[in-house]
């Protein structure tokens, strides 16, 4: 897990890690371990955990697992219902405005595709998802995975905030975290600091939100690709941890799970989304603030600070 570096300085690490993400794990609170992990590696200088982001994934999907566990499968059903119409809205108004937008900022159409799809469905995951099917080269990723780091670590410090200030409900500021929010990691996490309510239907809306990647999938593979509507359908897939929460919720519902077991693992969701953002910070480093710079950095700016208002919209719509 550590890259190969001698005895000693493994050691010095692993304490130097353990000391930076100790303040996340004792206040359970995601933001504390992303600010740990940034500060971390950007004091270092490199990050001494290889394939952080994978291990970040895993913690992040387990996490979302056992927050299964805490829920109703009905009320995850009458969730996703009631909020389907907000996000398929959410999701088509983004690429519309993305391609206007784009257009007038003469935003070079790879990454402003990239962006665009980032900021309607789900971040990081959804640019490495379409990045192939759109031919885009490692610069161009890179510029758009920089950009929505940036944009998640600015939601996750700002929207609580946001939403006490406005007196937001849990249920409103879970809906509209999960729109607001590019990455799953940030969405979950940024909820989670307002209440583990806010959490639960944060999760489902963003899981709603995530599974626009595979018409997405299937669309670049046909119109980008010029592959066969059976191929396009197979390269495309429900996440297999989104099948393991519904799992989760179906369990919670129809078996009698003790309230320690319910209990613990919430507990062990939330410190397991604490290590995915603290993971997530060690990706941080001066390369990545670079490239919110320029008209990439405006577009990604700006679609963000237009769709943001406009979830905020659709949610209270949803509960007016």
């Amino acid at each position: 897990m550590l890259n190969r570096l001698s005895l000693p300085t493994n050691a010095l690490h692993l304490l130097g890690l353990a000391a930076a993400i100790a303040p996340g794990l004792i206040l359970r609170n995601p933001a504390v371990g992303l600010i740990g992990g940034a500060i971390y590696v950007l004091l270092l200088g490199s990050n001494p955990i290889s394939q952080s982001s994978h291990y970040a994934k895993l913690a992040l999907q387990s996490a979302i697992v056992l927050l299964g566990f805490s829920m109703n499968l009905g009320a995850v059903v009458a969730l996703s219902s009631t909020y389907a119409g907000v996000v398929t809205g959410y999701v088509l108004a983004t690429f519309a405005i993305g391609l206007v937008l784009a257009k007038l900022l003469k935003i070079d159409p790879i990454t402003g595709g990239l962006l665009t799809i980032g900021t309607a469905i789900c971040g990081g995951t959804a640019i490495a998802a379409a990045a192939p099917l759109l031919k885009a080269d490692p610069g161009r990723i890179g510029v758009a995975l920089g950009a929505v780091f940036l944009l998640n670590l600015v939601a996750l410090l700002t929207f609580p905030h946001l939403g006490t200030w406005l007196d937001m409900s849990q249920v409103d500021f879970g809906a509209f975290a999960a729109l607001a929010v590019h990455d799953t990691s940030s969405v979950v996490a940024t909820a989670a600091i307002y209440g583990q309510d806010a959490a639960e239907v944060a999760t489902t809306v963003k899981l709603g939100r995530t599974l626009w990647l595979v018409p997405l999938v299937i669309f670049l593979g046909i119109w980008r690709n010029g592959e066969r509507g059976g191929d396009a359908l197979r390269r495309a897939s429900i996440p297999l941890f989104v099948v393991l929460f519904i799992v989760a919720a179906g369990i919670a519902t129809w078996v009698p799970l003790p309230d320690l077991a319910v209990s613990s693992a919430a507990s062990i969701s939330k410190l397991l989304l604490v290590v995915a953002l603290f993971l997530v910070g060690l990706e941080l480093n001066r390369a990545t603030l670079a490239r919110l710079k320029g008209r990439d950095g405006l577009f990604a700016v700006v679609i963000w600070l237009v769709m943001a208002p406009l979830a905020m919209i659709g949610v209270m719509a949803v509960s007016s």
